[in-house]
């Protein structure tokens, strides 16, 4: 890459922007959505809130609480780094109007999440000459193609996520509860330096139907143990879904088994550049229809088959009837997840990054039902 990282994110943005007639993008980044602000500025954020400003020329303002200010101006590629008064946006009108005349058409990424009263002092602020739309969808998309150095961060995250899983499995014994479980897990995690880890689990029979956070019940030998396990290292996340035995693997689970890995061996062979997420998650649905398990490909027992993977842990969905488009260097994770009476709740997936002719692994985990006999 012959930019630097920076001049090669912006200019995305701002080709972005010049397709979509957009004079700015102004990042909104509370607490739960981050991701469009780290992305344009390189730095984790702690507050409640910040906002990031990108005109389509001249230099980007940050916007940020106290908490925030020295990290972001740390990173370096905002050098406009300005506090945010909370009960108010003058300083981020002052700045839109810098030039002379506010921007005639503004994006907002994650507009859906502004509150009404910051839209409303936006939109009042910079009078009715400008336009305010959504440039959540617009960001999205930007943030689908990889560069090399956010690669590899995740092909660093993705050694983590391994070790993760390894120190789930080594936890595993009958009394043991799901908290301890996930304790001992994360506890791994976070030595091998993860800022963050999103984790989902669930133990016990074919009576699972689906994952939640970790709850007081202690595991039985017998029991089927699945999770997603995502943990997030230097602003980048990355997920491994698997599902282990405490115990001999009964007659159901192994038959699950077979049927999810056919189904995610499916999706990943048709995954290429050029092809939609709808072609992705059909190729894994048309296994459970072959095999009389269509009905569980439905929303009654799944949300997806899978989804992007980058600054955001959940980023496009890959379901049938959407037609995005995957490019090379896309990340996403194949994860056929759903409810069947085989065995219950069972969860099977792999992030990859998407190639000109197919894909390559950020894991190295086997992809086998595992069986613990402790």
């Amino acid at each position: 890459m012959t930019l630097s990282e920076r001049d090669w994110r912006w200019s995305r943005v701002r080709a972005a922007m010049d397709e979509a007639g957009l004079d700015g993008i102004l990042a909104y980044a509370p607490g739960w959505r981050r991701e469009d602000l780290r992305y344009l500025a390189d730095a984790q954020l702690r507050g409640s809130f910040a906002l990031l400003y990108l005109p389509r020329e001249g230099e980007a303002a940050a916007f940020t609480l106290p908490i925030d200010r020295d990290a972001v101006a740390a990173a370096g590629w905002v050098a406009d780094v300005r506090a945010l008064d909370p009960f108010g946006l003058e300083e981020v009108l002052d700045r839109l109007r810098s030039a002379g005349k506010p921007p005639a058409r503004l994006g907002i990424s994650h507009a859906e999440l502004l509150p009404v009263a910051l839209r409303r002092a936006l939109q009042d602020g910079l009078g009715p000459s400008t336009a305010l739309q959504s440039a959540t969808g617009l960001m999205s998309g930007i943030r689908m193609v990889k560069s090399d150095e956010e690669l590899a961060r995740m092909r660093h995250c993705g050694r983590i996520t391994d070790s993760g899983w390894e120190a789930l499995v080594a936890a595993l014994r009958p009394g043991v509860t799901e908290y301890e479980l996930v304790a001992h897990t994360e506890a791994r995690l976070k030595a091998m330096g993860a800022t963050d880890n999103f984790m989902l689990i669930a133990s016990g029979g074919d009576e699972v139907r689906g994952m939640t956070p970790p709850s007081e019940r202690r595991l039985r030998r017998g029991d089927m143990v699945r999770t997603e396990l995502t943990p997030q290292c230097d602003g980048y996340w990355t997920q491994i879904c698997r599902s282990v035995v405490l115990g001999r693997a009964n007659e159901g689970q192994r038959e699950s088994f077979e049927l999810f890995c056919e189904a995610m061996e499916a999706g990943l062979a048709a995954l290429r550049a050029g092809v939609t997420v709808h072609d992705v998650a059909k190729a894994e649905n048309d296994v459970f229809r072959a095999r009389g398990f269509g009905d569980y490909c439905t929303a009654k027992f799944t949300r997806v088959r899978g989804h992007g993977l980058g600054a955001h842990l959940d980023e496009v969905p890959i379901v049938e009837g959407v037609e995005t488009v995957l490019e090379r260097n896309a990340v996403v994770i194949v994860h056929p997840n759903t409810y069947t009476p085989l065995a219950g709740y069972h969860v099977l997936g792999d992030p990859v990054v998407v190639t000109d002719d197919g894909w390559e692994p950020l894991l190295h985990t086997p992809r086998v039902l595992f069986e613990f006999d402790a």
